[in-house]
């Protein structure tokens, strides 16, 4: 794959080289040179020198844009990984960025095929956009969304999304007694007694607990979460929708 400037040649991604596209070229007489203050460094990686070339060129003269050479790659804000498919080698390099916490990623991909959705989630893919839709603007648009910390999809990519955490949910946590909150299902049901004023012996009846139970779930969610009694608890809950 290529890269903003550097040469994946060395990543190991299939099919032997990969590189950063080119660093943007120096600024030639007249041309007013930019401050990389308040601009998104990104490192962009591609499958070939055209997609490179394109995704450079769309990039470069944007000044909320600062294109990072090859050498100082690890240190950009984005990674910006331009493809036709998902394949093995696309999931290689995706795997190496996903070790840089300190930078985030997204995907401009040609072909989307619908198994591939898992394997950017578990890669840490912050967002993702179609080839045929990435003109300047929305590339722009991906680039500052994913520096801000969101996330961004195709409306038909984040329905699948909702559906696969809706099938999470249904297959894997509910028969365990879990939710993808940060409370059980126990936990939620002994908070939402606790919202309803009901005092430990009142929610152990209801709930067919001991008492003691009651105290240790109780006293446990208010230790993982730092909460500082049974009111905190109940307020934390209810601001997160967790009950």
């Amino acid at each position: 794959m290529t890269m903003t400037t550097t040469d994946l040649t060395k990543t190991g991604v299939a099919g032997g080289r990969s590189r950063m596209p080119s660093v943007p070229e120096q600024p030639t007489e007249g041309t007013p040179t930019r401050s990389s203050a308040g601009r998104v460094s990104v490192a962009v990686y591609a499958e070939d020198l055209i997609l490179q070339s394109g995704m450079v060129h769309q990039l470069r003269l944007r000044p909320e844009i600062e294109l990072i050479p090859e050498e100082e790659a690890d240190r950009a804000q984005v990674s910006l990984v331009v493809v036709d498919m998902v394949n093995e080698a696309t999931v290689q390099l995706l795997h190496r960025l996903q070790r840089n916490t300190s930078t985030r990623t997204g995907l401009v991909v040609g072909f989307f095929e619908p198994g591939a959705l898992q394997t950017l989630i578990e890669y840490g893919v912050a967002a993702v956009l179609r080839r045929g839709e990435a003109d300047q603007d929305r590339l722009v648009h991906l680039v500052t969304a994913i520096a801000k910390g969101e996330g961004v999809l195709p409306g038909d990519l984040l329905g699948k999304l909702l559906d696969h955490v809706s099938s999470l949910h249904r297959t894997v946590l509910d028969p365990r007694g879990l939710s993808l909150s940060t409370l059980t299902a126990r936990e939620a049901e002994m908070i939402r007694l606790v919202s309803e004023g009901y005092g430990t012996a009142e929610i152990a009846q209801k709930t067919s607990y001991s008492e003691r139970t009651v105290k240790n779930v109780l006293h446990e969610v208010a230790t993982r979460l730092d909460l500082r009694n049974r009111a905190h608890a109940v307020g934390y809950a209810m601001r997160h929708g967790l009950i």
